[in-house]
């Protein structure tokens, strides 16, 4: 088994979701009381949130830079970065290394392409949701990626950040997410990537008429697929 190497701590309330995840899914593969071999260094989120929102994200790329560097001197095998917006500088990260990067945008494009959901509509933080960093992956991947009009961007990257990375779960809020769900469904999305590893905290599959692609999970199964190869 290779060791997976996990950037947490944006929230640490998705990183937790990925350990379950990578925990459970080792298990099912190999037998009850097996697990996954993984080293996660989790950052110090105040620090890497106030420069996204001050747009220093060089600050925020030495941060995590050097996150990976001590996961493969700590012989981690790959990175997973356990957050979509930070891939904005997943170059950055890529760069610093020497083992395999597993950007989080591969994971959802494949289970979208392989669904036949060539339509999809994206939900994120603002920085994800309007920038090109995470859509312009998925569209080479051959998706036509919908977000949703900018007073919908505004309440989604509220509730993730006001909300969700604090643990706060709430039906208001989520009823705000089913309608925006409805609304990209109304403009020909066939299915919602999930672009925030918190939003799963909230809106889960019977909550939604579209089918969701979770990138939390996918990116956590990835990762197992790479534990495991051969």
């Amino acid at each position: 088994m290779r060791t997976i190497g996990l950037i947490g701590g944006m929230s640490w309330e998705s990183s937790a979701e990925y350990y379950r995840i990578i925990n459970q899914r080792v298990r099912d593969k190999l037998g009850p009381l097996r697990s996954a071999q993984l080293l996660m260094y989790s950052v110090d989120f105040g620090p890497v949130e106030q420069a996204q929102h001050a747009g220093r994200w060089d600050d925020a790329a030495r941060i995590l830079e050097a996150a990976a560097r001590r996961l493969q001197a700590g012989g981690a095998e790959c990175v997973v970065l356990c957050t979509n917006t930070m891939h904005l500088v997943a170059p950055r990260i890529e760069a610093a290394v020497s083992i395999p990067f597993l950007h989080i945008a591969d994971a959802a494009g494949a289970a979208a392409v392989q669904a036949g959901t060539l339509t999809v509509g994206l939900l994120g933080t603002a920085f994800t949701m309007e920038q090109d960093f995470l859509k312009a992956r998925l569209a080479a991947q051959g998706l036509t990626v919908l977000v949703p009009e900018a007073p919908e961007r505004q309440a989604v990257h509220r509730i993730i950040y006001e909300e969700l990375c604090v643990g706060v779960i709430s039906d208001a809020s989520r009823k705000v997410y089913q309608g925006v769900i409805q609304s990209l469904a109304a403009r020909g999305a066939q299915a919602i990537i999930l672009g925030c590893t918190e939003i799963s905290l909230l809106i889960k599959p019977e909550h939604s008429d579209l089918p969701l692609l979770d990138t939390t999970e996918l990116h956590a199964q990835a990762a197992v697929a790479f534990a495991l190869q051969d």
